[in-house]
């Protein structure tokens, strides 16, 4: 098995980088979040929060493909390698899930 990936079962153990950089995304994300809010408990202009609503939602997309290309760096090719190819099925449901 890869050093950079502990797939196992349903859980990944992530590198210090990898956590950091992640949760360093999702802290600017609830940032941004609390920054709808705001504008909204001060009656901002719609199309104001509008805006803000959609680079909050690039944001998260943006967290979704980091994480979704380390899993398939590390896991699915790990998995894949090892002979499971179920691990496929799993993902292309994944893609499905992400794309709606």
């Amino acid at each position: 098995m890869d050093e950079n990936c502990c797939c196992t079962g349903r859980t990944k153990e992530r590198s210090p980088e990898e956590y950091k950089s992640l949760v360093n995304r999702l802290s600017r994300i609830e940032g941004q979040i609390r920054g709808i809010r705001g504008m909204l408990d001060k009656n901002a202009y719609c199309p104001d929060i509008l805006v803000q609503a959609a680079a909050a939602n690039a944001a998260l997309n943006a967290f979704s493909r980091e994480l979704l290309s380390s899993h398939i760096r590390t896991c699915v090719v790990n998995d894949v390698r090892a002979g499971n190819d179920e691990v496929i099925d799993e993902l292309l449901a994944t893609l499905q899930k992400l794309m709606r």
